[in-house]
């Protein structure tokens, strides 16, 4: 007998397998150098910009866009996505942590190293849980009403460093009427200043999308403050930052449970943006690993906490910029890391030199581009009932805590699936001419039907919102028939799934047909969860395995001719 003995894999394909992200692919390590260079230059502003929208030194902002570089480099999947400081996060736990340092509980940092090693937690432990389901939970228009109501927050917290005028604290509406008493101090030149980086680096996103805009424009802006020497006319700078690294923090373990309900909120957004970047991103022919891209931003997180930084995130505009300068894998987003660990080591004086009201422009620019008002449009247009949930979770985000909008947001979400659920009903399927196809009737093809014979169909799951409108709606189709039916065929293509509650309305209503002698079959039972279930849940046993059939038109013909078919 010949022995075969397989081949050991090469070094390459266990290095592949062990680190996916950082195999680049055919020739694609020269593409990674620029694309690296190009991903560093934009970064640098955005990041720093972010940590100060924390709360955060702006150097804070580097030092987590390293962290969760490191993380998904070496635990994700999508070699193009890149993780960082994140203004959506952001604004949702900004305003908590100022909270809870007011208190006296802890500082700043302290307690967004504790949520970032939470926040990194939940992530991890959906990766390995396997819950990239849960990216689903917010529809379209829910996700474009959070997101304009961030946007409404990002604005209104950047407000103040743009004008040039003192910030206020409290909620959104509240800093706005602190604002609007403070406006008789305001200072021409910053207003300049942050609407001028605005303005070039929307323009400019337009006009060249790969340039570094906002690098551009913020370097341009320090070069203005520097020459003109405005400083001393009111026009605030970053000041000196200091050198090197920060040490860790070690977490006060006391706030982990004032934290924890932040903490899963801020994690079910990373999981939803991180899901939504992955799928945007993916390489042709090679399906997203959303699991394992969450474990990647999740030890980029925990990373990030134990640096004494804050929750990071998946970043769509960082992403588009790796992917459209030609990265190939992570060792794009590993080189532009260590090109801000270096400015971040040795670049405190030329960073203190950075315009406040410059970054507060790369906000504002930001603010503007995560709202979506292209889709709002298309929402409008195609289904205007759902337009109002762009407008009510746009408004929870903004009047209410943001962490009790974003809890809102998603309810509103499950609401609103539930309600589509539960508004199917069942409808009565008629069969093509000369054909075996059994299909809703259409004034445009007349259907045939079988005397003594109901087919019903429910293009639904069945569960407990919608399991007594399908018994009414099949109770009301058998009284509508000019003779009450032989056969009730249950067309069940469109049953994903049957929970416990429509399970035994379906047992009681297989009883009273039959009270009423009329025999019940099953048909075309696609679903293999909603078979499990079918067994599981005792309706096979109620209809009897003989009455499950693989088609309508064999139901029919087993049973519908025959009169004690019962």
């Amino acid at each position: 007998m010949v022995e075969v003995q397989l081949a050991e894999p090469s070094r390459g394909a266990r290095l592949a397998r062990l680190f996916p992200a950082l195999v680049p692919t055919g020739s694609g390590l020269v593409r990674d150098l620029v694309a690296g260079l190009t991903l560093a230059a934009v970064t640098v502003p955005e990041q720093m910009a972010t940590a100060r929208l924390a709360g955060y030194a702006p150097q804070f902002g580097l030092l987590a866009f390293i962290a969760a570089t490191l993380g998904f480099a070496l635990f994700g999947a999508s070699r193009v996505l890149t993780g960082g400081a994140d203004s959506t996060i952001t604004s949702i736990f900004a305003g908590s942590l100022a909270a809870l340092a007011a208190t006296g509980a802890a500082g700043v940092q302290q307690s967004g190293a504790m949520l970032a090693l939470l926040v990194g937690a939940f992530v991890v432990a959906a990766s390995l849980l396997r819950l990239g389901w849960v990216a689903s939970l917010l529809s379209t228009p829910v996700l474009t009403g959070f997101l304009a109501g961030i946007s409404v927050h990002i604005i209104v917290s950047q407000l103040p460093a743009v004008l040039g005028v003192p910030a206020g604290g409290g909620a959104l509406f509240d800093q706005l009427a602190g604002l609007a008493g403070r406006l008789g101090a305001l200072n021409p030149l910053t207003l300049v200043l942050g609407l001028g980086v605005m303005l070039v680096v929307l323009v400019g996103e337009r006009w060249r999308p790969r340039w570094p805009w906002a690098l551009v424009a913020v370097a341009a802006a320090s070069l203005l403050v520097a020459s003109l020497g405005l400083e001393p006319l009111g026009v605030a700078t970053l000041g000196a930052l200091p050198f090197g690294l920060p040490g860790p923090v070690v977490p006060a373990f006391g706030e982990v449970l004032d934290l924890l309900p932040l903490a899963l909120i801020v994690a079910l957004v990373v999981l939803i943006q991180t899901a939504v970047v992955a799928n945007a991103f993916r390489e042709p022919g090679r399906p997203a690993e959303i699991d394992r891209d969450y474990l990647g931003i999740g030890m980029g997180s925990l990373l990030s906490g134990l640096a004494g930084a804050f929750p990071v995130n998946a970043s769509p505009p960082r992403t588009a910029v790796a992917a459209s300068a030609g990265a190939r894998s992570q060792l794009a987003a590993l080189l532009a890391a260590l090109l801000v660990l270096a400015l971040l080591l040795a670049g405190g004086p030329l960073l203190g030199g950075i315009p406040v009201a410059a970054l507060a422009g790369v906000l504002l620019f930001v603010a503007l581009r995560i709202l979506r008002v292209a889709t709002m449009t298309r929402v409008l247009r195609a289904a205007p009932v759902e337009a109002g949930l762009i407008l009510v979770t746009a408004l929870a985000i903004i009047v209410l805590p943001i962490q009790t909008g974003v809890a809102i947001a998603i309810g509103i979400s499950l609401l609103h699936s539930v309600y589509i659920s539960a508004s199917t009903r069942a409808v009565r399927l008629v069969r093509l001419p000369g054909s075996t196809v059994w299909w809703p009737p259409a004034a445009e093809v007349p259907g045939e039907r079988v005397p003594g014979v109901l087919v019903v169909g429910f293009p639904a799951p069945l569960l407990f919102a919608n399991a007594e409108i399908f018994r009414r709606g099949v109770m009301r189709l058998v009284a509508d028939e000019a003779a009450p039916p032989r056969l009730v065929v249950l067309e069940a293509s469109g049953i994903a799934d049957v929970d416990f509650t429509a399970g035994a309305m379906l047992v009681e209503l297989i009883g009273t047909l039959r009270q009423r002698g009329i025999a019940v079959a099953l048909a075309r039972l696609e679903s293999a969860r909603a078979a499990r279930s079918v067994h599981r849940l005792g309706i096979a046993q109620a209809l009897g395995e003989a009455a499950i059939f693989h088609s309508v038109e064999e139901a029919v013909r087993q049973l519908g001719s025959r009169s004690d078919a019962r």
